[in-house]
């Protein structure tokens, strides 16, 4: 095994590393006592520039690596890990370690014997990493790193530092914080209609033009790579996903699912179509939407694109000009993890009723609801129950 091109490899990328912006919670978990991390995530959303930042920023050697590099051909990630292991190393990351084949096997069998190895890892291929870590669930600490928020958007923008805030916080006093930070930062809400449109991905920095083919392109691989990889897909279904897909934009409003009429519409049975649009959500393609009831449902009713980046570059790809109350809806609820949609507003979190608008939006719908707020499309608020729609992404993970 040729230790040596691997050394050099890593010595020239991280050469041309960016530190300048780190996302603090994904590198702690990268940087904690656990022995095995696996960073899974969307393709485009930094994982391997983290993975990067934390050997840069380590005291301990360390070898990265890529489950496809060429020279994995003819030889094992194993044997390259016990040289290193031998020299000294003691981190050893591997990227994109869906690649590699028979990859879970080899992290365990690596993971019992270097005892005091540590080790990370990183797929783009959300599929992959989540079906293989039943193998490795003893040992596997995965986090999924998400697109980036707004306000890690504008942080990195303006190379500032800004503050996040409870979600009781913003709906208590979201006048005085809106202020704060729109009069503090005149261009914010300027900012936002920017990165609605192409700021969820950190490789926006590498030019505005050629962004929007290169999330269509990411997403084309997710389709057409990353979903047939798994065994249970059939190759000639890969049309339904991008029919489905296709059927949401052109919707142009959050998508009711009507299963049965679907499954016609694609030759499928109804469990299939399931299966398929839980995968798509795995991918993080997808929003799922549920209704709030006393019974919640495991199925989704209602479908939105996991950000508006997506939504539009799907949009730009049919020439459809979208309606900005879908834009405004799907940059609300991926601002939650925990989100249901309601029969009176339109959203239900944590037991608060949410209107999503511009900004003349009224209380019409939810007037008569103790708890319940407007999230509007606007710059700052002197009501603290109409709340900027850009604020929820200051919130602390609720």
């Amino acid at each position: 095994m040729n230790i040596d091109y691997f050394i050099r490899k890593q010595e020239l990328l991280l050469s041309k590393l960016a530190t300048t912006y780190i996302r603090d919670d994904f590198f702690n978990a990268l940087n904690s006592n656990e022995r095995l991390v696996g960073l899974v995530g969307a393709r485009g959303v930094g994982k391997t520039t983290l993975l990067f930042q934390y050997i840069k920023t380590s005291t301990t050697k360390a070898l990265y690596m890529i489950g496809d590099d060429i020279e994995f051909t003819n030889s094992k990630i194993y044997d390259l890990v016990d040289e290193f292991y031998t020299l000294g190393g003691r981190i050893v990351v591997i990227d994109e370690v869906h690649k590699y084949k028979n990859w879970a096997q080899e992290v365990k069998n690596i993971y019992d014997s270097f005892p005091d190895l540590t080790i990370r890892i990183s797929g783009s291929s959300m599929l992959n990493i989540l079906y293989e870590k039943y193998d490795l669930s003893r040992r596997l600490v995965i986090h999924t790193m998400p697109v980036l928020s707004f306000k890690e958007y504008l942080e990195i923008t303006k190379n500032i530092k800004l503050g996040s805030y409870t979600f009781e916080e913003v709906l208590t006093n979201s006048s005085t914080i809106s202020k704060e930070l729109v009069f503090a930062h005149e261009d914010l809400y300027a900012h936002f209609k920017d990165y609605l449109k192409y700021g969820a991905y950190p490789f926006y920095l590498e030019g505005l033009e050629s962004f929007n083919q290169k999330l269509y392109n990411a997403l084309d691989k997710i389709i057409h790579e990353d979903i047939p990889s798994l065994n249970k897909i059939d190759y000639s279904h890969i049309s339904i996903f991008e029919k489905l897909i296709f059927f949401v934009v052109s919707s142009n409003k959050p998508f009711s699912i009507n299963v049965a009429s679907l499954a016609r519409e694609f030759g499928v049975s109804e469990p299939t179509l399931y299966t398929y649009l839980e995968i798509l959500d795995n991918t993080s393609i997808f929003k799922s939407m549920r209704k709030k009831s006393q019974k919640i449902s495991k199925k989704p009713q209602k479908l939105l694109f996991s950000n508006t980046n997506i939504l539009y570059s799907y949009a730009n790809k049919i020439d459809l000009e979208l309606d900005i109350g879908v834009v405004r809806e799907t940059y609300f609820v991926n601002c939650f993890n925990n989100i249901f949609y309601s029969d009176i507003g339109d959203f239900i979190v944590d037991n608060k009723f949410f209107e999503v608008g511009g900004k003349n939006k009224s209380f019409s719908q939810v007037k008569d609801l103790e708890n319940s707020y407007l999230a509007i499309d606007i710059d700052f608020t002197s009501n603290d129950k109409k709340i900027p729609l850009w604020l929820f992404s200051f919130i602390k993970t609720l």
